[in-house]
């Protein structure tokens, strides 16, 4: 039996803790521009549907959070959720440790989208963009930290562009 290339499958959605839902909204929909395709909602522990999920994922004694839906503009969503007990570590960056440690959207004004996240309180993790091919190719890229603490990266150009020749030679 032949084996087959599985084609790549499409981002669907991230969810994202942050500490104040309708900060948070306010940040992402004013400075990053995305969609709020569903206001804040408060989902409960019950014997709903969404309840009965909840449960299956977080376990009994979860009691209740506040989500929101957004979607980027290449059709990404964007879970923001606030729970009751959110703990906001002192540095949010413990990028040796397994899971998820930033996200990236793409602008081809980064110094401008820094700026933006700097005024609305968040903070550069660099002192300024890099660029990948330097001299060659204006791909550039900077490690920014939002409001609540999570890690977010900017590239100037695509995913696809950036690493297709071989960005680390």
């Amino acid at each position: 039996m032949a084996t087959r290339t599985p084609y790549p499958r499409t981002f669907s959605h991230i969810g994202i803790s942050v500490p104040d839902l309708d900060a948070a909204v306010k940040f992402y929909t004013e400075v990053l521009g995305w969609y709020l395709i569903m206001e804040p909602t408060e989902i409960t522990e019950d014997d709903s549907a969404i309840g009965e999920m909840c449960t299956d994922v977080f376990g009994a004694g979860w009691g209740s959070f506040r989500i929101a839906h957004l979607s980027t503009g290449d059709k990404i969503g964007i879970e923001l959720f606030q729970f009751a007990n959110q703990e906001n570590p002192e540095d949010n960056f413990e990028y040796w440790k397994t899971g998820v440690f930033h996200f990236s959207v793409q602008d081809p004004d980064v110094e401008g989208l820094a700026e933006k996240i700097i005024a609305a309180g968040g903070k550069k993790r660099m002192k300024e963009p890099r660029f990948y091919f330097p001299g060659e190719k204006p791909y550039r890229m900077i490690y920014m930290e939002d409001p609540f603490g999570n890690i977010l990266e900017i590239y100037s150009h695509s995913y696809e562009l950036h690493y297709s020749n071989g960005a680390y030679k």
